[in-house]
């Protein structure tokens, strides 16, 4: 599986009522969150992004509560990965399970700029930025994971498997 898409960076400890404000929390459909991502943070970012662009974060990104709201607001808005110094870990699973990517590269944060383009190749484990031209390992992702991102997320990955077993 492979991202591609024009970085906006923001710092540590982005916290999930950052990405999606508590106030939204009684909407579910994903394109209606998306229209509220990051807007405490950053009100023109949805305005900025377009389809496939790339969250670019420091540390603990997702930190908060465990709401799936957060990496279903980013994949709402159209971005097609965070990649991140470290996530908060309750984010990290629902990011999967959602199907956002969260890609874990901590030395592209300190050599990237807003703006940038970056490629990653999760089966590959490994992620360019196209203006520095410089390549940075990742742990590739495992068959599984990269199956469920495939898919769209759990829920669907597991009605495609009940499908193909009942076949």
């Amino acid at each position: 599986m492979k991202v591609r898409g024009r970085i906006w960076k923001y710092g540590d400890n982005v916290d999930t009522d950052v990405i999606i404000p508590a106030r939204y929390l009684t909407l579910t459909d994903a394109k209606e969150l998306g229209a509220h991502a990051m807007e405490d943070l950053d009100s023109d970012f949805v305005k900025k992004v377009q389809p496939g662009d790339i969250i670019l974060a420091g540390n603990l990104f997702g930190c908060g509560s465990s709401r799936e709201h957060a990496p279903i607001a980013i994949k709402g808005v159209g971005c097609g990965a965070v990649i991140a110094r470290s996530f908060a870990r309750i984010y990290l699973r629902n990011s999967i399970n959602v199907g956002l990517p969260p890609i874990e590269c901590a030395p592209i944060y300190d050599e990237s700029e807003e703006g940038d383009v970056v490629e990653a190749d999760l089966s590959e484990g490994t992620v360019i930025n196209t203006r520095t031209g410089k390549s940075y390992e990742i742990a590739p992702f495992p068959e599984f994971m990269l199956d469920i991102l495939d898919a769209g997320g759990l829920v669907p990955y597991t009605r495609d498997k009940l499908a193909a077993a009942k076949a």
